[in-house]
């Protein structure tokens, strides 16, 4: 079983297995760390610094006399009255845990990653209110195919971290301008897809319908829409590690806030632990974000895991669909000129108010899931 092709591991196995691959790693990741140490000498009143690690943190004076460093590191270390064990490439795990604390005291860690969380649902929307409706009208209506699917194509080459100093032109260098970035950034790669995912329905629903009398919008809304919405979640779900990696690049640019300032910053000051603590919290929020797609997909489209309508499902559609409207409300009106900032706890109660509410009414719902499931076993 463990070595069959494409084979299958039981629940058992899969546990096991997923415990020991954890263990494995943190191990490899301990000792390449201590391979990869090194012993400064601490001499008292000195800087514990070697004279030829400067070269290495500052390239533009690599041109210093290497042997006089070299010489200088020797009677460092001839002259040391202890040694402290340093880790300059790669931090060992239990430091990176330790380095959680400072970054949440020190370096306001949940600020900016609200922060950033918050300029990454704001470009996941826009994307999303773009391409979808352009890639339906391109899909479907064989002149927009013809007008502009070749440009749609061709946009999925162009090498998007080039192109950050004409969104700085366009937009500015504040968050209109990263949120722009970013959802330029997906829109490249959703919307080939969304005209891709059109041309996989299945002819036979095409044929139902058409045999049925349906108009091209009764066609539209009962088979293309949800044949594509429900493909296109897993879509959207791939492109998670796409919109952090340019909302990071996005955010370089000016450092005022937000995880990838707060990389830019650490790595500058040679704290490798707290860069590794904030690309772990990274993974965890993209992990996070990946299973509220699966949530939503499952809820939102719940013809691909059940055969049957099981009760309660309406109710979570209906509170995720309220909150999700919520979310885009509060999105559009920057667009009306609507200062968020300055609605201050306005917008702070009511998001708690709707969050409570939504919450409330999906568990309610998951718990009529959960009884009606226990029944049909």
């Amino acid at each position: 079983m463990l070595f069959e092709l494409r084979g299958k591991l039981n629940q058992k196995w899969d546990i096991l297995l997923g415990i020991a691959g954890l263990v494995l790693f943190v191990l490899l990741w301990w000792v390449l760390a201590e391979t990869l140490s090194r012993m400064r000498p601490v001499v008292e009143g000195f800087d514990p610094r070697l004279p030829s690690s400067v070269v290495e943190q500052d390239s533009s004076i690599a041109k210093i006399n290497v042997d006089s460093l070299l010489q200088a590191d020797s009677a460092r270390f001839a002259n040391a009255t202890e040694f402290v064990k340093v880790y300059p490439l790669l931090p060992p795990p239990d430091r990176v845990v330790k380095s959680f604390s400072p970054l949440l005291v020190e370096d306001g860690l949940a600020k900016n990653t609200g922060r950033s969380v918050w300029l990454n649902l704001q470009g996941y929307f826009w994307a999303l209110v773009i391409a979808i409706p352009l890639g339906f009208l391109i899909g479907l209506f064989p002149i927009f195919r013809g007008l502009f699917s070749k440009q749609v194509n061709a946009m999925r080459y162009l090498p998007l971290t080039a192109l950050t100093g004409l969104f700085i032109l366009w937009f500015g260098i504040e968050d209109q301008m990263k949120i722009a970035f970013l959802a330029f950034g997906i829109i490249v790669y959703l919307l080939p897809v969304v005209v891709q995912r059109i041309d996989e329905v299945e002819d036979v629903y095409l044929k139902t319908v058409f045999t049925l009398g349906a108009t091209n919008w009764q066609t539209i809304r009962t088979v293309y829409l949800p044949a594509v919405m429900s493909k296109l979640m897993d879509d959207i779900r791939v492109l998670t590690a796409i919109s952090w990696t340019y909302i990071i690049i996005a955010e370089l640019l000016n450092r005022q806030g937000g995880i990838g300032s707060l990389i830019y910053i650490k790595a500058r000051q040679g704290q490798v632990d707290r860069v590794f603590a904030v690309l772990l919290v990274i993974i965890l929020i993209g992990f996070i974000q990946d299973r509220l797609f699966v949530y939503m997909d499952r809820r939102l489209f719940p013809h691909k895991y059940y055969k049957t309508t099981l009760r309660g499902i309406r109710q979570v559609e209906l509170a995720i669909g309220a909150l999700l409207l919520y979310l885009a409300v509060l999105f559009l009106l920057p667009v009306f000129g609507v200062n968020l900032a300055g609605l201050g706890n306005t917008v702070g109660y009511a998001s708690v108010l709707v969050g409570v509410a939504c919450v409330a009414v999906m568990l309610i719902g998951e718990l009529e899931i959960w009884q009606a499931l226990k029944k049909s076993r």
